[in-house]
C-alpha cells in the first residue's frame, strides 16, 4: 500500500508516527482489556494545530484519562457499571466493565504546554497546537542591495 506524502513535514511526521505506533507497537500501547473494539480516531491538521478526534459515544468526560509523557499522548478509560437492580435476575450480563487505551506519538512541532481536550456529542477532541516556529509563514520579499 502506498501512502501519499504531503509537503508539510509536520503532518508527514505525525502521519508516519501514527501508523508506526498503531501498527508497529499494537500490543504495548493500544489495547482493550475487554473483548470490545477500540474507539476509532481521526487525526487531522490545519496551519495552527493537530486534532485527534475519538468516537466514544455514551461516555462522560470524567471517564477519560489523557496523559502526555515524552511526546507520547495516551488516551485511556476504565469504566465499571456497578448498578444493581434487585427487581431482576440476570441469566446473562455482559456489559458491566469496559476499558481501553490508545497511544500516539506527537511531533516535535507540537506545543505540549497548550494541549486541550473537549468531549461533546460522543466525540472526544484533543487539540494539539503547533509551536509558532512550526506554523506556515507568509512569503517574505528580500530586497537586493
Amino acid at each position: 500500500m502506498a501512502l501519499v506524502r504531503t509537503s508539510n513535514p509536520s503532518f508527514s511526521s505525525l502521519f508516519d508516527d501514527f501508523f508506526n505506533t498503531e501498527l508497529g507497537d499494537w500490543r504495548r500501547q493500544n489495547y482493550s482489556s475487554t473483548d470490545t473494539t477500540l474507539p476509532k480516531v481521526n487525526i487531522k491538521e490545519n496551519d495552527d494545530a493537530f486534532m485527534v478526534e475519538m468516537a466514544a459515544p455514551g461516555m462522560k468526560k470524567e471517564d477519560f484519562n489523557i496523559q502526555l509523557d515524552n511526546n507520547l499522548l495516551t488516551i485511556s478509560s476504565e469504566k465499571k457499571e456497578d448498578s444493581k437492580d434487585d427487581n431482576f435476575r440476570y441469566s446473562r450480563k455482559e456489559f458491566a466493565y469496559r476499558s481501553f487505551q490508545r497511544a500516539f506519538t506527537i511531533p516535535e512541532s507540537a506545543d505540549e504546554q497548550k494541549i486541550g481536550a473537549v468531549y461533546e456529542d460522543g466525540i472526544l477532541t484533543i487539540t494539539i497546537p503547533k509551536k509558532e516556529e512550526a506554523k506556515p509563514q507568509p512569503p517574505k520579499t528580500i530586497s537586493i542591495k
